[in-house]
């Protein structure tokens, strides 16, 4: 196996693999945070429901699919970017209504890509990410069909909460599935620093107690106006602050397009933070962003069927066993 450096953990069963950033002592004990993912009291309350008649499940089954028309095993390829990463291709450039951010739905729309990769039968570590778009979830129902983990979200911007938030992250943790918050970058918005003390407030909070998984930043969508040195000062700063909230790493949830285009695929994060990569694909493995050495967890389809959600939900994989899912939830070796 490679030698790693120190501080550096793997997951099991992939040399070499960066499982987290160097081991990192918990700022919150399992005590202050409650199962809504708050650190204290005094949260503030969700936010009226935002509509979600642009963003309905589309109603497909879990089958193996094809990739679409133009996109390939590796992901479509990046074109009409400028040196202020204005765009990643096919992309709209229009400004996102508030609280309409969810995962992949920039994936989606760059490479027109809904395939079905393995299964929950195909082994491994399954798990699914949702949002407000998933409507009212039975999470027995999730638990009982094999999902192990989830990521919910949580934030977008530094005034939005999911306001399907609470209710999962609790309805999860009950039924003991692993389960984290993410938040939705809006880089045009505010800093990167604000947005990240927002979400540790809101719902990114962190304890060790084998059921919380480490905050996500959803990065996706154009490249909000900015420069990619610009981009990579605020995905910097995001981790920081974040990291100082809660004493975790932040996962970076994106694709290998929109890294390219706009970080420049910037190697500054593999150390610290593990990959969750989007590539929709039936094939045994996700082509990564370069700058990241291999991939903790993959988003491999936007239409996957679970039992207690109704319609399509994102199905991940966790590139590992159970047993280092829980070492990333409880930040050990």
């Amino acid at each position: 196996m490679p030698r790693l450096r120190p501080g550096r953990r793997t997951v099991a069963g992939v040399a070499g693999a960066v499982l987290a950033g160097p081991l990192a002592t918990a700022a919150p004990a399992a005590a202050d945070v409650n199962p809504e993912g708050r650190a204290g009291r005094g949260a503030a309350p969700a936010p009226a429901p935002v509509s979600t008649a642009s963003g309905s499940s589309v109603s497909g089954s879990t089958a193996p699919v094809s990739t679409a028309s133009g996109s390939t095993a590796s992901g479509s390829s990046v074109s009409g970017s400028t040196a202020s990463g204005s765009s990643v291709s096919g992309f709209s450039a229009a400004p996102l209504p508030l609280g309409a951010g969810r995962m992949g739905m920039s994936y989606q729309e760059d490479t027109g890509d809904r395939a079905a990769g393995p299964l929950s039968s195909s082994g491994g570590v399954q798990g699914v990410d949702v949002s407000h778009y998933q409507g009212s979830i039975k999470w027995a129902s999730v638990r009982a069909a094999g999902v192990q983990f989830a990521w919910i979200k949580a934030t977008e911007g530094t005034t939005y909460k999911d306001p399907n938030f609470n209710a999962n992250y609790v309805g999860a943790y009950k039924n003991k599935v692993i389960r984290g918050a993410y938040h939705f970058a809006r880089p045009d918005a505010s800093g990167g620093t604000a947005q990240a003390n927002y979400f540790a407030t809101h719902g990114g909070a962190w304890s060790r107690d084998n059921l919380t998984l480490p905050g996500v930043l959803d990065i996706e969508g154009t490249c909000y106006g900015k420069s990619k040195t610009a981009m990579r000062t605020w995905i910097g700063d995001f981790y920081r602050a974040y990291k100082a909230k809660t004493g975790r790493d932040v996962v970076i949830y994106t694709s290998r397009n929109w890294w390219s285009s706009c970080t420049g695929s910037w190697g500054g994060m593999s150390a610290k933070s593990p990959l969750w990569v989007a590539h929709w694909t039936s094939a045994a493995s996700p082509t990564i962003p370069g700058g990241f050495p291999v991939w903790t967890v993959w988003q491999y389809s936007s239409t996957g069927r679970v039992g207690g959600i109704s319609g399509n939900v994102d199905r991940d994989k966790f590139n590992g066993t159970r047993a280092r899912l829980l070492a990333l939830a409880n930040n050990t070796p």
